[in-house]
């Protein structure tokens, strides 16, 4: 139980931390790429509107004010971003392409870049005028087109290969970090488990340890109760009254093997020897002594079960489990309904008891397996459930490493499918 749960806490914290990551890297590798792509569109506005130049960039002798740079002006973000803006024409690597209105290049300027040719920037510009499209992505080149009122065009291709490297760098940087984030804190949510769920633990186990006590202290009782009654029935014969009690007493009893059961089950240290034991007889007779309940009550029993399936576990405990799915199944069928029980083998071992039912919960009918939950209190009273027979089940099936679930099947029929693995898993006893 502790492991299950220490096991669940760290899993929750895990995957939350992991959105949170995801998230996080996510954001700020898309704010790069906008951000990228934004100052690109903003040099092609200024090269597109001044005829591919910087404004008062009109020939390779320009040069920034010098006044604007002086050593003694204080480091501020103003001067940061003025030297960033002067320095821009010479950082860019651009290339310009112009079209006179018939659709001829009319010049090639290639000065502002080296990695591109003459024949490579004439394609690239050829494959952009036929397009419709008027600023976009072509293989490394972010590019904007703009056509002039003579109906001459001038395209400008900016280089971006060094801002793209950049952003596959930061996601590559940002990833490592995510992921030595995560181990680290694997780490720490591993160590630190066991405090976060010391409380729960502690609480589960004097939840336990009382219901283990209560079932011993109860059954004394029970059997002195028990006793006097057959005195009873001996001196003053039998009578509504003592049928009553003994009624009580067994549902008391029933009650009781539940809770013990319960809390076996829970008990991760539990000395279980299993044994290979035929499963189809152990479920055939089961289901045999249910028949005559079930026909009693005017409900049809029918019981498909493949012979000579063979699996080691409890024997006890499967008996267990398929009394409590049929009682349950007897228990909530509709009147003049019906039952059926099935055992076959595929890839796992699959026992499987389906019944009419007048009205299904809705919702989540994993539900029917939680402690005490009862999907109709009224109708519990009358057939006497407690709303733990199911719990028990999923015990005995998890305690045998399978598992069980309730399906609907239409709108009047829920199945019970309790799978089980043809070999006992490995951190299971044997014997």
């Amino acid at each position: 139980m502790v492991k299950r749960l220490r096991k669940k806490f760290v899993i929750t914290a895990m995957l939350s931390l992991l959105l949170i990551i995801v998230v996080m890297i996510g954001i700020i590798n898309a704010v790069n790429l906008h951000s990228m792509y934004q100052d690109a569109d903003n040099l092609l506005a200024i090269l597109t509107t001044n005829d591919g130049r910087f404004p008062g960039m009109m020939n390779d002798n320009f040069h920034p004010p010098a006044e604007r740079f002086r050593p003694d002006t204080p480091f501020t973000f103003d001067r940061l971003n003025n030297t960033r803006s002067a320095e821009m024409p010479y950082q860019s690597r651009y290339f310009v392409v112009r079209f006179d209105s018939t659709g001829n290049i009319t010049e090639t300027d290639l000065l502002h870049i080296a990695a591109i040719t003459e024949e490579d920037a004439t394609a690239f510009a050829n494959q952009i005028y036929s397009s419709n499209k008027e600023k976009g992505m072509y293989h490394s080149y972010r590019y904007k087109k703009a056509i002039n009122d003579d109906g001459s065009c001038i395209i400008v291709f900016i280089d971006l290969s060094s801002s793209i490297f950049n952003a596959f760098k930061l996601l590559s940087q940002s990833l490592l970090v995510g992921a030595l984030a995560l181990i680290a804190m694997f780490i720490l949510v591993y160590i630190f488990s066991s405090q976060a769920v010391a409380p729960v633990v502690e609480s589960l186990e004097k939840q336990k340890r009382f219901i283990t006590d209560a079932g011993h202290e109860l059954k004394t009782p029970l059997a002195v109760i028990s006793a006097n009654i057959d005195v009873l029935e001996l001196e003053t014969g039998k009578s509504e009254w003592t049928s009553s009690i003994r009624n009580q007493i067994k549902r008391m009893n029933s009650l009781v093997k539940n809770l013990l059961t319960l809390s076996r089950m829970d008990e991760e240290r539990i000395n279980v020897v299993f044994s290979d034991f035929d499963l189809s007889q152990t479920m055939l007779e089961t289901a045999s002594s249910f028949q005559t309940v079930a026909e009693s009550k005017d409900k049809k029993f029918q019981v498909d079960i493949t012979e000579g399936i063979h699996i080691t576990g409890d024997k006890n405990a499967m008996n267990q489990l398929a009394s409590l799915l049929l009682d349950n199944a007897i228990k909530y069928s509709s009147d003049k309904g019906s039952i059926h029980v099935t055992l076959s083998r595929d890839k796992n071992i699959v026992f499987e008891v389906s019944n009419t039912c007048d009205s299904i919960p809705s919702g989540n009918l994993d539900r029917l397996f939680d402690r005490f939950y009862r999907a109709d209190s009224s109708r519990s009273r009358e057939t006497g459930g407690y709303g733990i027979g199911l719990s028990v089940a999923r015990a005995i099936a998890i305690s045998h490493g399978g598992n069980i679930e309730a399906v609907r099947d239409g709108d009047k029929i829920i199945r019970f499918i309790v799978t089980l693995p043809k070999e006992l898993p490995k951190n299971k006893n044997k014997g």
